[in-house]
């Protein structure tokens, strides 16, 4: 098997596993604390820290981004082509559809069921926009400074706090986005909201690409995985 199509695989599968997680938990939340909207995003969030970390050190070996706007920056930084960069995209996005599906099931309920949950309104968007930005910075500036070897407890803790510091729980995913449309659970998304998150997310894409480059010009050559800056920067997450 190609070294593309493997990491083609791995994204799709652990794009799948995220968003299983995600939705599953929040499924799952909703029956044990149907009452309390602030313990079941709790238990949503930490679910989800948690399946993030043990996603990211398993995967981190082959391709662990998990995310299309992490993937578009690695773009922008030198460490994938653009066949590359569309391969993992795509995988991300029918892995995230497929999690959504299968965590429906998984709860007996319908495997599509289109959310009729409606995030809309700029405080959103820009929550979206500062989740995005942070993401990046996390995951960059972790790999970057050297740290790689680190990223997956930085991201997993970031994403467990977004949940709770940004107005729109932190999508910051345009695949989990999407994704998300299609249960009509606690974690859905309705589909007239999504493109707006998109937008917000590739606004936040682009803002932190700025900023890293900004920061972190170069990439450290003294870490204990240094065996090539380029192939530990591309093996890293979202």
């Amino acid at each position: 098997m190609s070294l593309l199509a493997r990491r083609a695989t791995a994204e799709l599968v652990g794009t799948a596993f995220l968003v299983i997680a995600v939705v599953g938990s929040g499924i799952m939340a909703s029956r044990l604390s149907p009452n309390d909207t602030g313990l079941a995003l709790l238990e949503n969030s930490v679910a989800t820290g948690a399946a993030l970390v043990a996603l990211i050190v398993a995967l981190q070996p082959v391709s662990a981004s998990f995310n299309p706007v992490v993937t578009l920056v690695e773009k922008g930084l030198g460490l994938v082509d653009w066949r590359t960069a569309g391969a993992l995209i795509v995988a991300q996005f029918v892995g995230g559809l497929l999690g959504t599906v299968v965590a429906n099931l998984m709860f007996g309920l319908d495997a599509v069921a289109l959310s009729s949950h409606t995030r809309m309104g700029p405080g959103l968007w820009l929550g979206e926009v500062v989740a995005t930005v942070g993401l990046l910075l996390v995951v960059f500036g972790t790999v970057r400074s050297g740290r790689a070897d680190r990223v997956a407890f930085a991201v997993g803790g970031y994403i467990a706090a977004a949940y709770w510091f940004t107005s729109s729980t932190s999508f910051a995913n345009p695949a989990v986005t999407l994704a998300r449309t299609i249960t009509n659970t606690f974690a859905g998304i309705a589909p007239a909201s999504a493109p707006w998150f998109v937008v917000a997310q590739l606004v936040g894409g682009a803002l932190g690409f700025l900023l890293v480059r900004f920061l972190y010009p170069l990439v450290a050559s003294h870490s204990s995985e240094a065996s090539g800056t380029a192939a530990a920067d591309r093996k890293v997450i979202s």
